[in-house]
């Protein structure tokens, strides 16, 4: 049997327009992944966005879902549309006209992790990639989807939150030439993948809490942000990302000493945020 694609976490009732998607915190390795790949197991995890699934773990007591990756970023990038496959490497794969996600190596199926690090020491077939996306990427896109057409479907209006985290040294190297740096940065592709006040309120909720919070610069969203966001259909998205020196050590990758701060603060910036569409708030339930 294959391996769960996701965790789902509900909450007992639903009354929030709020979704949550953690689609680059999965750590589930596989074994024969590892052994083909020529990274140690600590270097494969650097672009993993780590345990940002448990940062926004308290969205389920406010009434919001929670679907969280279990496949790692680095062997199937839920965050890019399935055609995005890199000839690079995999074999065979259509030669269209490559973005510059892809160009870079971080398409469907990642060539590189942080800092343009090769995962792997060849190619992978192209049954092999298509066979991750049908595993894990279908999985868990269908059930993303189900769950904004559920919530739009009772609250008339569905805002998924696309949770993840930045590192630190993106930005360092953003705030160079005398910018702010920011510790939160949200994107809404420049308003077009969610409405004025959504993004707002979320801001505002973020800013609360004392922290610095930029709009779509570094970071304006990527395939879940694109896709999913029509504001003037009343479904919104805005991507969260959150700077890892807040809550992770990122040479170990494992919490660092901040981490239950950081997930406090999200906790509370989620109960604000669904305070003005939650009619209700519920314990936690698992799927």
């Amino acid at each position: 049997m294959s391996p769960p694609a996701y965790d789902l976490f509900l909450p007992r009732r639903s009354r929030s327009r709020l979704v949550l998607s953690s689609p680059h915190s999965g750590r589930d390795y596989p074994a024969s992944f590892l052994a083909a790949s020529q990274l140690d197991a600590r270097s494969i995890r650097s672009s993993e966005d780590a345990f940002v699934d448990l940062l926004f773990a308290e969205g389920p007591s406010h009434g919001a879902p929670l679907l969280a990756a279990r496949a790692p970023r680095a062997y199937v990038d839920l965050n890019r549309a399935p055609d995005e496959l890199d000839p690079a490497v995999v074999e065979q794969a259509p030669r269209g006209g490559l973005n510059p996600r892809v160009a870079a190596g971080l398409g469907v199926i990642p060539r590189v992790v942080s800092n343009g690090r090769a995962i792997y020491r060849g190619k992978l077939s192209l049954a092999e990639a298509e066979g991750r996306i049908a595993r894990f990427w279908r999985p868990y896109h269908d059930r993303l989807q189900s769950l904004m057409d559920e919530t739009q479907a009772r609250e008339g209006e569905v805002v998924l939150l696309d949770c993840h985290s930045m590192p630190h040294e993106a930005i360092e190297s953003f705030a160079q030439g005398g910018r702010s740096r920011p510790e939160v940065v949200l994107g809404d592709r420049f308003g077009a993948s969610a409405g004025a006040e959504v993004t707002e309120a979320i801001e505002a909720a973020f800013t609360a809490e004392g922290l610095r919070v930029a709009r779509n610069a570094p970071f304006a969203g990527a395939y879940i942000t694109q896709a999913y966001g029509r504001p003037a259909r009343g479904q919104h998205v805005v991507q969260i990302e959150i700077d890892r020196a807040l809550y992770l050590d990122e040479a170990a990758v494992s919490p660092g000493p901040g981490f239950d701060r950081m997930r406090e603060i999200v906790g509370r910036v989620l109960g604000r945020v669904a305070a003005g569409w939650d009619r209700s708030r519920l314990p936690l339930a698992a799927e």
